[in-house]
């Protein structure tokens, strides 16, 4: 559904990408991890067409660089991890930004439109906020709105950056659980960048670990979440054991490097 080859991205003087090379297959979930600054979120805007990049994107079988914008926003579904939301816009306004892709030029949102959107905000438990202005919401309250844009636009592809940013435990597991479901209800293709090591473990299929640009790792979360890997690119120390699903769950040690 996804595929990269060397792909690289210039900022500045900087090479925040060198030549990754990345593959996502159909319904698969595939969670980048990497220190800070090691480029997760610039992939992301690389893949979405938001950077300036070199090497191909090619989406759904097709290059990205000859599709159109409203083409390449019906294929992917983009949650950046620090969204400008506009203070006085409610809720449900917002999120029904997520069908723009579907409304003609100088037309108007259908109530199918708004359907979708009041169903989606449903799922995010968000209704009863529907009527509340942007400026008014907590972090993590935000965050769920801006994941409900994106699911708002029924995209089969959803690229998320660090969706689970502000929120509390029970609404992180509430956020990956509704994208997991949907992923294997609808058959989407999830990507997103994740902080914390055990939970990109715990849902995704695969992982990419990027450091200093490059891809260091790739594979099923079993060969990336290596004491090695970890140790060496985070520079720190942990132990990792396989949790009772079998999937590795990683343990800071103290008195580490």
């Amino acid at each position: 559904m996804i595929e990269t080859s060397a792909l690289s991205v210039r900022l500045g003087d900087r090479e925040v990408l060198a030549e990754v090379d990345l593959r996502v297959r159909r319904g698969d979930w595939l969670a980048i991890i990497g220190p800070n600054g090691a480029g997760k979120s610039t992939l992301l805007k690389a893949v979405m067409g938001l950077v300036a990049h070199r090497g191909t994107v090619t989406l759904d079988g097709r290059p990205a660089a000859g599709l159109k914008p409203r083409e390449r926003a019906r294929l992917l579904a983009y949650a950046p991890q620090t969204p400008a939301l506009p203070p006085d816009m409610t809720v449900f306004d917002y999120a029904l930004l997520g069908r723009t892709p579907y409304i003609p030029y100088l037309g108007r949102e259908s109530r199918h439109d708004r359907d979708v959107t009041a169903s989606v905000l449903d799922r995010l438990d968000l209704t009863e906020l529907a009527m509340r202005r942007a400026g008014e919401l907590s972090g993590g309250e935000r965050q769920r709105v801006v994941l409900a844009r994106a699911l708002a636009q029924q995209a089969p592809v959803l690229l998320l950056d660090e969706p689970t940013t502000a929120l509390d435990l029970g609404h992180q597991q509430q956020v990956l659980e509704l994208v997991d479901r949907l992923r294997r209800a609808d058959g989407l293709t999830v990507v997103t960048t994740l902080h914390d090591l055990t939970v990109a473990g715990l849902y995704a299929d695969a992982l990419l670990l990027l450091a200093e640009g490059r891809a260091a790792a790739s594979g099923a979360p079993a060969q990336v979440l290596t004491e090695a890997l970890v140790g060496r690119h985070f520079d720190a120390h942990v132990k990792i054991e396989p949790g009772p699903d079998g999937r590795p769950v990683v343990h800071l040690v103290r008195g580490g490097p």
